[in-house]
């Protein structure tokens, strides 16, 4: 297992480092620039002063050198500074990462639970009325954009019910503490953390479903029934254990995805974490920030995937790490 995770981790890092590449070149290939953007906002049109504010952000040296202070910053790991907000961009990330981590924490948990739940469910039930309603929602659920599932739920729930707070992360100067608190940011939680997890839990429901349904026709589940055990048994310890494989394929691949699906969410509901950070600094063309939440995310992923190769073994004994 140790000389599994070093492999992983040498290979993450050559992965990463042509990420960083990637990355520095593909925001510096998109017409615009921070100093074109702040000209604007400031009135001052004139070419002498967008090209001191190319100068001051260091955009009038070529495109080699500004790669090669980026990846040696990056080495160092310093993040760079945004000259928008006048903060390191690592203090940035620190500061919405929190916010961001709870609400995709949260709506993974939820999407991978109820989706394994209930396709589950709708295997065991194969063709009766609960098969087809599971399907049915499912469907509908990864055919809807998630912006729109998020609009109509503050429609419903806050404007017309009036039952949840519609945006922002906690009630503004309520002054809560301790456990009134963590409750206050938790009803705040329920609107986006169930727009943002209906999306997945509907992929992971029909992959579940058609996964426990393919297990379901082995001859070792025929076996074990033949043998008289309870279905019961047969689900839980035979058909879930090697259905649920495929589903954690997947979920591995998707979970450092999260971040990106939660930009719409957050500018939804206001919600202030990286997703929120990210379009605003598109709109501005804060490169730093955007560098750094995509250095942010591209580790997510790759840790994410580590942690599901090693939750393979761990699931499924006969699965061998490679050396």
């Amino acid at each position: 297992m140790l000389r599994f995770l070093l492999n992983r981790l040498a290979k993450a890092a050559v992965v990463l480092g042509v990420v960083v590449v990637l990355n520095f070149l593909l925001i510096h290939a998109a017409p615009g620039d921070p100093a074109t953007v702040m000209a604007g906002e400031a009135g001052a049109a004139d070419q002498m002063f967008v090209d001191q504010l190319r100068k001051q952000f260091g955009l009038d040296q070529p495109l080699y050198v500004q790669l090669g202070t980026y990846v040696s910053h990056i080495v160092q790991g310093d993040l760079g500074f945004s000259f928008r907000q006048q903060r390191p961009v690592a203090d940035l990330l620190l500061d919405r990462l929190p916010a961001t981590v709870v609400l995709t924490l949260s709506a993974f948990g939820l999407a991978l639970a109820g989706g394994i739940a209930l396709g589950l469910l709708a295997a065991v039930n194969v063709g009766k009325w609960s098969d087809s309603a599971i399907t049915v929602v499912a469907l509908l659920s990864y055919a809807t954009p998630i912006y729109w599932v998020g609009l109509m739920l503050v429609l419903m729930f806050s404007v017309n019910l009036n039952w949840l707070p519609a945006f922002g992360y906690e009630s503004i100067g309520s002054g809560y503490t301790g456990l009134a608190r963590v409750a206050d940011i938790a009803e705040h939680m329920i609107l986006p953390v169930t727009t943002l997890g209906l999306f997945y839990m509907a992929v992971y429901t029909r992959l579940t479903r058609a996964s426990a349904l393919e297990v379901s026709s082995m001859d070792f589940v025929k076996t074990a029934r033949a043998k008289g055990q309870s279905e019961w048994k047969i689900v839980t310890r035979h058909v879930l254990r090697n259905a649920i494989l495929p589903v954690l394929t997947v979920a591995g691949v998707q979970a450092g995805q999260l971040i990106g699906g939660s930009i719409l969410v957050e500018t939804v509901f206001a919600w202030p974490g990286l997703g929120r950070l990210t379009f605003d600094a598109v709109l501005q063309r804060d490169y730093q920030v955007l560098l750094g939440v995509f250095f942010v995310t591209s580790v997510l992923v790759i840790v994410f995937n580590i942690i599901t190769d090693v939750l393979y073994v761990l699931v499924d004994p006969r699965v061998e790490i490679a050396k």
